[in-house]
């Protein structure tokens, strides 16, 4: 089974918040990138059936979700962890999950229970089910977001910034349980975070502007940046050119270490060496090039597809 999105738009009055989106997603966790306001929740929404798309379509294996006759069916296939992701902090953790399963339609209460259980440890608050939501910390939150999603062993998982205000810790923990529960299902992982992608996704895709702008396995987005990532000591007031965008700039007792993605350092540099890049280096260059594309569209991106 596989999500078919086929020429996908959306659109809020004479906002375009989706632009002819066309792509498959498999098994494994897909990473969704892009800026704030690129669209990444609009899609997530139309994939949770939450909205509908204007124009297009989406299969959820032979189920079309944009069909109200099929939408029903295919949302026992779905768990869905919104980024805004609302608690009701006078409930124990247990009482919340029990609950939520009421609404996913789990009516057997002992088949339920044992379902409960078994995601508390699963996301590790077996402990802390009998504690009100509201003394849970904000990653203790996002994983009870991420066992209410899990509630009914859904198919297709939709978490939408789900290490969004936690601490390098809990960001570190949360991966680590998006891997271990994504083996045989569809998980798609929509952030603004490279690093969460870097360490999850082998696929993803980069949404700018309503428009899919890359589609691809993430080390293609990383090698798309060779040759384009630089690291030089420079003075703390020097000029970085336009086309240049600046990764990070670490303070040095003869002055400051650069690291860019674009051309070339030129002037007043020192050390100037070629970088391996990462996956920010890549997203960097590509939002570089598409930028440069939609001033002047003959100049080719030289991305690969």
């Amino acid at each position: 089974m596989e999500i078919v999105i086929e020429h996908v738009t959306k659109r809020y009055g004479l906002h375009e918040a989706l632009r002819g989106i066309d792509v498959r997603i498999g098994e494994g966790i897909f990473g969704l990138l892009g800026p704030n306001g690129a669209g990444k929740t609009t899609l997530l929404r139309i994939l949770a059936t939450l909205r509908r798309p204007g124009t297009g379509r989406v299969l959820i294996g032979a189920l079309d979700i944009s069909q109200s006759h099929q939408r029903k069916a295919a949302r026992s296939l779905l768990g869905y962890l919104p980024q805004d992701f609302g608690v009701y902090p006078d409930l124990t953790g247990y009482e919340f999950l029990d609950y939520m399963g009421l609404l996913k339609g789990l009516y057997d209460r002992s088949a339920r229970r044992q379902q409960i259980e078994a995601l508390c440890d699963v996301v590790n608050l077996a402990r802390e089910a009998n504690r009100k939501v509201g003394t849970y910390s904000g990653g203790m939150k996002r994983r009870l977001g991420i066992a209410q999603a899990l509630l009914g062993n859904p198919y297709v998982l939709i978490f939408d910034e789900p290490t969004a205000g936690l601490d390098p810790e809990e960001r570190i923990r949360l991966r680590t349980l998006l891997t271990r529960i994504a083996e045989g299902r569809i998980v798609i992982l929509s952030t603004h975070v490279v690093e969460d992608i870097s360490h999850t996704c082998e696929r993803l895709g980069v949404l700018d502007q309503g428009t899919l702008t890359f589609d691809g396995q993430t080390r293609q987005l990383i090698e798309a940046a060779a040759g384009h990532a630089w690291q030089f000591l420079a003075a703390p007031d020097y000029a970085v050119p336009a086309d240049c965008s600046v990764i990070s700039m670490l303070p040095q007792p003869n002055g400051v270490l650069y690291h860019i993605v674009g051309s070339q350092p030129r002037g007043p540099v020192q050390g100037v060496q070629s970088l391996t890049p990462g996956l920010e280096d890549g997203y960097v260059w590509l939002r570089q090039q598409t930028m440069l594309k939609r001033t002047q569209p003959a100049c080719p991106t030289h991305l690969a597809p």
